[in-house]
């Protein structure tokens, strides 16, 4: 569903992502751990064109998308989270939700109709709502939630707009402990039978191991392995770049 094929981002002599081969598979959940610095964020970028790579390819669903601007790879059916929470905060859970509906299905221009009304927009909207366990919010000021609801409210835009492939830059950021396990759910349930893929950076080990078919570990911008998670926990260059430690 995704891939990159030697995909590399250099400044000057310094690569922060260097020939990194990686592929996702329909319907599996990839997890990208690694220190700080490691290249994690900056192959989000790449991968939703928020940079251009300087060398390498990027593949969504067998197509070349490289040298694509990033709403025309979201058109393609990829999104993304950022490690920053970003809603409108003076409009409605559903208000937020229902403009990301008509951002991806296109509105009609109709100035003398009230886009509330439009029936399959705030429908499609309920259901994203309804995913992520916040409907019953729905009259919120988006401002006024949790951190923990916006984490939730962002997944909820990000499904409005029916990816294909997920990206999920440290969801758990911020998020307070009690409120993680709910949060783990909503991610989880993403994935299922839909066939749509989630590829996420997160720093907390547990709920990576929880959630990952498979972690892809990074280190100095190159990938240092790729396996299931009981594999690349046991690999001891993975214990010393990234841990310091045995687990």
């Amino acid at each position: 569903m995704l891939a990159t094929r030697a995909l590399t981002w250099r400044i000057g002599e310094v690569a922060i992502v260097d020939d990194v081969h990686l592929d996702l598979a329909p319907g599996e959940f990839l997890g990208v751990i690694g220190p700080n610095g490691a290249g994690k964020t900056s192959l989000f970028n790449l991968i939703t064109g928020l940079r251009p790579p300087t060398g390498g390819q990027i593949l969504l669903d067998g197509e070349d998308v490289t040298a694509l601007p990033p709403h025309r790879r979201a058109r393609r059916g990829l999104g993304r989270t950022f490690q920053s929470s970003s809603v409108f905060g003076s409009l409605t859970v559903r208000e937020n939700v229902r403009l990301a509906v008509q951002a991806h299905r296109g509105g009609s221009m109709k100035l003398w109709r009230r886009a509330a009304a439009d029936r399959g927009v705030a429908a499609a909207a309920d259901a994203a709502l309804d995913r992520v366990g916040l409907r019953h919010r729905g009259t919120a000021l988006a401002g006024t939630l949790a951190h923990g609801e916006k984490r939730k409210l962002e997944i909820a835009l990000l499904l409005a707009g029916e990816p294909r492939v997920m990206l999920l830059d440290e969801p758990m950021a911020g998020v307070s402990a009690e409120d993680v396990p709910e949060l783990v759910a909503v991610i989880r349930s993403l994935t299922g039978d839909s066939g749509r893929s989630v590829l996420m950076v997160e720093h907390h080990m547990d709920v990576i191991l929880d959630l990952a078919d498979r972690i892809a570990v990074m280190h100095h911008g190159a990938l240092l392995a790729c396996d299931t998670p009981a594999t690349v926990m046991a690999d001891a260059t993975v214990q010393e770049a990234y841990l310091g430690e045995a687990l």
